[in-house]
């Protein structure tokens, strides 16, 4: 009984160390959630609330290199990911897929700047994930898992006028990472999970935030411009295969390669 409530113990800790570890990896789109939430609870300013976010944005990323939050490596990162971003809302808002509707003066063929900053946050979130979890695989197959990432990539800008791939990509996405192991630290202890399951929790985890930025006016898909409705879950699957390609972007960008997994399992 005793070994059994030290165990028990021990996994609590686990996971509430495991918890305070992710939110300070969400500590940039925490951030921009709350600036967005207060902006929308200012008076009628003279200043479109899009271009306040942008230049809430920018100070929160000089804010976030000051502080430590960001290496320069990282930097580098959440700028290909910010444009990145960018280019995807610019075709998703020229179908109609969603809308920016308030103006703006930093509006760009409909989409506000400050947009790029979301995706942003998704890779801050992976690149601090990477450093204080102490994130190493084994039986990764960089090249396989980069080509069907970008495909996902170009398969969710062109499924408007191509036929849509994502499913076919995702059992490729599958099979490229089967096998494949995450390892992680959580305080003194090491421990793994499948790459595809963490693409999935992430995914479910973004799905969350999707609903909490659509609520907060971040953006609004045709069915919420009359009134706030929750995401689709379908956009969890979406996410799920999407996040690839920022994870692909911090693994392969170049730099110290991350600490040769050791396993270590409580």
């Amino acid at each position: 009984m005793h070994k059994i409530k030290q165990q028990a113990g021990t996994l609590v800790r686990q996971i509430a160390l495991f918890g305070w570890v992710q939110a300070r990896c969400c500590a940039f789109a925490v951030a921009l959630f709350g600036g967005m939430a207060a902006v929308r609870m200012l008076p009628p300013l003279p200043v479109a609330r899009y271009d306040l976010l942008l230049a809430y944005g920018v100070l929160l990323t000089v804010v976030c290199r000051l502080l430590g939050w960001e290496t320069r490596r990282d930097l580098a990162v959440v700028a290909v990911c910010h444009v990145l971003g960018l280019v995807f809302e610019l075709v998703k808002v020229h179908v109609g897929a969603w809308s920016y509707p308030e103006p703006a003066l930093t509006k760009v063929a409909g989409v506000p700047l400050y947009g790029g900053f979301m995706y942003a946050a998704v890779g801050s979130y992976g690149c601090r994930t990477w450093r204080l979890l102490e994130l190493s695989f084994t039986g990764y197959r960089a090249r396989v898992t980069a080509v069907v990432a970008a495909f996902l990539y170009v398969n969710f800008l062109t499924h408007h006028w191509l036929p849509d791939l994502r499913w076919v990509l995702g059992g490729l996405l599958l099979c490229a990472t089967w096998g494949t192991w995450m390892y992680f630290t959580v305080g003194e202890r090491r421990h793994r999970m499948p790459l595809a399951l963490s693409f999935a929790l992430v995914g479910f985890f973004l799905w969350l935030a999707e609903n909490v930025a659509t609520y907060l006016g971040a953006w609004r898909y045709p069915y919420q411009l009359h009134g706030w409705e929750p995401v689709s879950m379908s956009k969890w699957v979406s996410w799920a295969l999407l996040i690839t390609v920022s994870f692909v972007v911090r693994a392969n960008w170049p730099g110290r390669p991350a600490r040769r997994a050791v396993a270590r399992y409580p």
